[in-house]
């Protein structure tokens, strides 16, 4: 007996021709079929010979190969997080094509001050109703950030859910996987008296302290997304969706260095100076940081000086221009801040495990 193939159609098929009851709730399953059907195309150009299969499965493959990356004890290094309140501003200004990079971005860096290296990712995104326009912008965008980092966007999940979200808005987060040799592993224990500590700069706010931003920014100042305050040098909306910085080629040069100078690393996100370099410092150390030593970008001092804020608060919200932190001995400080296009922000000192800063700000 012979057999007929039938060939598949890659298109979308609609169960029926009048409109479902899950549709009339609010949730149009064919609708996501079309929505999703795009997404390949935008995120294939992340994979490389370590993803097996496609974008539409229960989950995504990823085999990866450690020898050839010269990784003898492989640790996986996994974190998740959101982009938290930055996304109102991504839909006051109808642009989606940056928050996505936000995402991945902010995710690598989590990672990276583990010693980790990316090397997959997977996003969430949840609306009231999916746009096609804006989820392509989104996507668009974490794999722009991804294809930068060679990590592999291998998957996903898009959920309708209304009367969860107001008209217009969504929801986005992200996990992460990455792998460090166990021996490479960055955990604090390398830190001691004597370091120096390294800022690198920040692309503005990143994507923490959006609350206290906007309620200063628009309800207390007044500002619209289109105005230019003084000594901005952009307008309100360009500053707030300023891509967050990836730090991942900080890390691949610093790898790359005789003696692998690297101590400890802190990613300034939300808990600003104040509360993140604290995760990377020893019970018998502290961290001695002069606020004076860099610039501190105009955006900070309009909301510092806008909500009056208090000097101290403002580096335990915002990032204050420091995204990221690393501890390196004190006689390479300068060189390696020189190479890394940072500056030398402080050092090492004996005290319980906290930051001080000396002159404190607003002093």
């Amino acid at each position: 007996m012979s057999t007929k193939k039938t060939k598949t159609s890659s298109k979308p098929r609609a169960i029926t021709t009048r409109k479902s009851s899950y549709a009339q709730a609010g949730v149009d399953v064919n609708l996501g079929n079309v929505v999703k059907s795009g997404i390949g195309a935008l995120v294939r150009p992340t994979h490389g010979r370590e993803v097996l299969g496609g974008i539409g499965g229960f989950g995504g493959l990823f085999r990866p190969d450690f020898k050839g990356r010269g990784i003898k004890d492989p640790v996986l290094v996994s974190s998740v997080d959101g982009v938290g309140t930055k996304l109102k501003i991504a839909f006051a200004t109808d642009k989606h094509d940056t928050i996505g990079q936000d995402l991945v971005n902010h995710c690598i860096n989590d990672i990276a001050v583990t010693g980790a290296r990316p090397l997959f990712f997977l996003d969430y995104i949840a609306a009231a109703k999916l746009d096609p326009r804006v989820l392509k912008q989104i996507i668009t965008g974490l794999s722009k950030a991804c294809k930068a980092a060679g990590c592999a966007l291998i998957g996903g999940e898009t959920a309708q859910m209304p009367g969860l979200y107001g008209e217009g808005e969504y929801d986005l987060a992200g996990s992460i996987t990455g792998v460090a040799d166990r021996k490479d592993l960055l955990d604090g224990s390398r830190v001691k008296v004597g370091d120096a500590l390294i800022g690198l700069p920040s692309n503005g706010l990143h994507t923490n302290g959006y609350s206290l931003a906007r309620k200063v920014l628009f309800d207390l100042l007044g500002l619209k997304l289109t105005d230019r305050p003084a000594g901005l040098g952009t307008t309100v909306g360009a500053e707030l969706l300023k891509v967050h910085r990836s730090y991942l080629p900080a890390f691949e040069k610093l790898a790359k260095m005789k003696g692998k100078p690297l101590h400890a690393a802190a990613h300034i996100t939300g808990g600003g100076l104040i509360d993140n370099l604290p995760r990377v410092l020893p019970k018998n150390c502290d961290a001695l940081i002069d606020p004076g030593s860099w610039q501190v970008p105009a955006i900070f001092g309009i909301i510092g000086k806008g909500g009056n804020v208090d000097p101290l608060e403002m580096y335990q919200v915002f990032n204050m221009g420091i995204g990221m932190v690393l501890v390196v001995p004190g006689k390479e400080g300068e060189k390696i801040a020189k190479t890394l296009g940072g500056k030398v922000i402080g050092g090492i000192i004996k005290g319980s495990g906290i930051v001080r800063f000396f002159p404190e700000p607003g002093r």
